[in-house]
C-alpha cells in the first residue's frame, strides 16, 4: 500500500483518487477551493444554479465504467438524460438545423437547411472521423504515452495512418469532404473543443463529431456539477480523504523522487506518490522545484497555449418557445474569430460564435425563468498585455454579446433578471491554468494533440492527471487519464 497524495479536486484528481483508493492505496485529496469540482464549478444565486464549466457530457460510458470500476452504480449517484436535438445550428445566412444522433435525421436535417448532398457529405466525414477513432482509441486515449518514440511505435501498430492523415490539419480535412462552405465551418468549431485553431489543429479532431453523433450528448439532471460531487462521494466511500481548503504550495522531493506535499500554511504531508490534477504549466512552474521541471517548462514554453473563455450566466425572466438545450450562433466571418485569438495581437473577439445552453431542468432556475450559459472564446489573460480586469472590459463585453446574440435571433435584453460574467482573468485564479487556458496545451501543429504532458511525471512517484495532461481536454479524456494513471501507479 502506498500513502499518496493527489493536489486537486477536479474531475481527474477525484477519480484517480477513487481508483487508487478502490485498490487499497491511502489516499488523501487536496483541493485548494472551498468545494470540489476544480472547471466543473458551480454558482447559486436567487434560486438559479449555473454550471461554469462543461455543460455536455458524452462518451458517458467513460464514466460509468469508472463507478463500476470503483464499485458502485452510475445509476445510483447521477441521474443522466440524453439531450435530443443535440443542438440548433444557426449561420449567419439564416440557415439553421437541428442536430440529432440520429444520423438518418442528421442527413435529413442539413439537405433541408443548406441543400442536397450536404447530408450525405456530413456522413462521408464523420465516416472518416470513424476510422481515426477505431485506429486511436486503444493505443493513444487509452494508453500512457511518453514522447515522440512513443508515438511513432503506436502509430505503427494502429496499423492505419492513412486515416489518421497525421500532417493533415482539420481544414484541409474538410475541404476533402464538405462542398457547403457552412459544414465546413460546423467541422471548424470542433477544433475549439480543444482549444484550438482549426487551420492548424490535426485531422485526427475530426473524432470529435464522430463521437458525439456515435455515443449521443448527455445531461445531468442538477447540473453538471453534480458530477463532481458524486465523484466526491465515491472518492470518499473508497476510503480517501479529501480536504477543502488545502492549498498546496510545493511538491517535495528527497533521495531522487517524490517525498510529498507541502500545504501553504506550511503543513507537510507525506506521500509515497503524488498525483497532479494541478495545470501542467503551474505544476513545473510554481510546485516542482527540480531540474526535472526546468526541462518540462522548456518543453512546454515551445507549445500554443489553448484560448480561454469569457462566461456569461443569465437569469432570464419566463420561457424561450422553441429554444434548444444547446444553440451555437456562428458569425459571417470564422477566421476572423480564429485571427483575434491566436494572430499576432490577440483581443476579444467582436463578432465570436456565441454558445448558449439553457437547461430544461426545474432544478437550476424557479418556475416559468431560465438559467442561461453564454460562452464566446476568448484570448488568455496576459496575452500580449490583455488585462480581463481592466475597468469596464468584462463589462462591455458582455453588453456586446447580448447584442451579438439580439442581431442573430436570440434577444433577451430586456428579460435579464441578472447577470454574472466568468473571465480569462477569473478561471486563471480559480484553477490556476495559466492565463485561464481552459484545456492547457491546444492541438495547433501535427503532433501536439498526442503529444501533451505525459501522465508519468519527470520524477519518480509523480503522475499527471487532467485536461492540460495526455490525453487531453474535455470530460471523457480527463476520466482516461485517470484510468491510465491509476493503471501507472498499480494496485497496493
Amino acid at each position: 500500500m502506498a500513502d499518496v497524495v493527489v493536489v486537486g479536486a477536479g474531475v481527474g484528481g477525484l477519480a484517480a483518487a477513487a481508483r487508487l483508493a478502490a485498490t487499497g492505496h491511502a489516499v488523501t485529496v487536496c483541493e485548494q477551493a472551498d468545494r470540489v469540482g476544480g472547471k466543473l464549478a458551480l454558482l447559486e444565486r436567487d434560486g438559479f444554479r449555473f454550471d461554469t464549466g462543461p455543460s455536455l457530457l458524452t462518451m458517458p460510458h467513460v464514466l460509468t465504467e469508472l463507478f463500476s470500476a470503483t464499485g458502485a452504480p452510475l445509476g445510483a449517484a447521477l441521474d443522466l438524460q440524453r439531450v435530443e436535438p443535440v443542438a440548433r445550428y444557426r449561420f449567419a445566412d439564416g440557415a439553421e438545423f437541428d442536430a440529432t444522433a440520429d444520423p438518418s435525421a442528421m442527413s435529413a436535417a442539413l439537405d433541408a437547411a443548406l441543400g442536397p448532398g450536404a447530408g450525405a457529405d456530413w456522413q462521408r466525414l464523420l465516416a472518416r472521423g470513424g476510422r481515426i477513432y477505431a485506429a486511436v482509441r486503444e493505443p493513444f486515449l487509452s494508453a500512457a504515452l511518453g514522447g515522440p518514440l512513443d508515438l511513432l511505435r503506436l502509430a505503427g501498430r494502429a496499423g492505419d495512418l492513412a486515416a489518421v492523415a497525421p500532417h493533415r490539419t482539420l481544414r484541409g480535412l474538410g475541404r476533402s469532404y464538405l462542398r457547403d462552405p457552412r459544414l465546413r465551418m460546423l467541422l471548424d468549431r470542433y477544433a475549439t473543443y480543444t482549444g484550438s485553431d482549426p487551420r492548424r489543429a490535426p485531422a485526427a479532431l475530426a473524432t470529435i463529431p464522430y463521437v458525439e453523433q456515435a455515443y449521443g450528448s448527455w445531461y445531468v439532471r442538477g447540473g453538471l456539477a453534480r458530477v463532481a460531487d458524486a465523484l466526491r462521494e465515491r472518492t470518499e466511500n473508497c476510503g480517501a480523504t479529501v480536504r477543502t481548503g488545502a492549498d498546496v504550495a510545493a511538491v517535495d522531493v528527497a533521495g531522487g523522487r517524490v517525498a510529498g506535499v507541502r500545504l501553504a500554511g506550511g503543513e507537510r504531508l507525506r506521500a509515497d506518490v503524488v498525483v497532479a490534477h494541478a495545470d501542467a504549466a503551474h505544476l513545473y512552474r510554481d510546485l516542482l522545484d527540480h531540474p526535472a521541471a526546468r526541462r518540462a517548462r522548456r518543453r512546454l514554453a515551445r507549445t500554443v497555449p489553448s484560448l480561454s473563455g469569457f462566461v456569461m450566466l443569465l437569469a432570464v425572466r419566463g420561457a424561450t418557445p422553441g429554444l434548444r438545450h444547446h444553440t451555437v450562433l456562428f458569425p459571417a466571418d470564422y477566421d476572423a474569430e480564429f485571427d483575434a485569438l491566436f494572430g499576432p495581437a490577440p483581443r476579444p473577439v467582436p463578432d465570436p460564435t456565441v454558445y448558449v445552453s439553457v437547461p430544461r431542468d426545474p432544478a437550476v432556475a424557479p418556475e416559468g425563468h431560465e438559467a442561461w450559459f453564454v460562452l464566446a472564446n476568448a484570448p488568455r489573460q496576459g496575452q500580449c498585455g490583455l488585462d480581463w480586469d481592466a475597468p469596464g472590459l468584462a463589462a462591455g463585453y458582455a453588453d456586446r454579446l447580448l447584442d451579438v446574440m439580439a442581431a442573430r435571433g436570440l434577444d433577451v435584453r430586456d428579460r435579464v433578471l441578472f447577470r454574472e460574467t466568468v473571465t480569462p482573468a477569473d478561471l486563471e485564479r480559480r484553477t490556476r491554468a495559466v492565463g485561464g487556458a481552459i484545456y492547457g496545451t491546444s492541438s495547433n501543429g501535427p503532433r501536439a494533440a498526442f503529444l501533451r504532458p505525459a501522465n508519468r511525471g519527470p520524477v519518480p512517484g509523480l503522475y499527471l492527471v487532467g485536461g492540460s495532461s495526455h490525453p487531453g481536454g474535455g470530460l471523457p479524456l480527463v476520466l482516461k487519464s485517470a484510468a491510465i494513471v491509476a493503471d501507472l501507479v498499480g494496485p497496493a
